[in-house]
This record gives C-alpha cells, sequence and structure tokens, in this order.
C-alpha cells in the first residue's frame, strides 16, 4: 500500500509543479487551487509512504516521478526542447526508480 501511496504522490507533485508554473505567480486562481490542493495531498501521501518505507528511498521515488513526469508534460504541452539524451536521461531515472523498488 505505501508503493502505491508514493507513485500516486509522485504523480501529485508533477500535478503540482505543473499548476505552479500556469498560475503565473499565483496571479490565476484555477492554477493556484490546483496547486495547493495538489500539493497538500502529495505531502500528505509521501508522510503516509515513509511511515513504512525508509524516507531516503521515499523522497528519492517521490522526486523521481514527480520530475519525469514534469518534464515530459513540458515537452508534450509547453514546448521544452526534446532531445534523445534528454529522453535517455529521463529513462535513465525510472530505472533508478524501479531500482530502488527492487532492492527495498
Amino acid at each position: 500500500m505505501a508503493w502505491l501511496v508514493l507513485v500516486i504522490s509522485g504523480v501529485l507533485e508533477a500535478v503540482w509543479a505543473t499548476a505552479l508554473d500556469k498560475s503565473e505567480g499565483f496571479t490565476k486562481l484555477g492554477p493556484s487551487v490546483v496547486f495547493f490542493v495538489a500539493l497538500v495531498l502529495s505531502m500528505g501521501g509521501l508522510a503516509f509512504a515513509m511511515r513504512d518505507l525508509p524516507v531516503g528511498t521515499s523522497y528519492a521515488v517521490w522526486v523521481g516521478i514527480g520530475a519525469v513526469l514534469t518534464v515530459a508534460y513540458a515537452m508534450a504541452f509547453d514546448g521544452e526542447a526534446v532531445s534523445v539524451l534528454k529522453v535517455l536521461f529521463l529513462a535513465g531515472i525510472i530505472a533508478c526508480v524501479l531500482g530502488l523498488k527492487l532492492t527495498h
């Protein structure tokens, strides 16, 4: 259960990071609300997962999922540059997250 909550919390990290950008410095209400709700749920899920998982593993997985999804979203929808190297490095982060799960 802790791993599932951790993965969902990592996804929510990407949601709040993207919403933070879309809020334009908290000047847009919709994205600002999404940011705060996703932030609270993401942190709450991380805290829940850390009751059963080590802090280092939990944090690395949470950040890794959030980072990869945030960059992937930006490349797909916000015009962030895409390159073979960038995709390979993102795949490396995914591999590391899976490695942390497998070695736990």
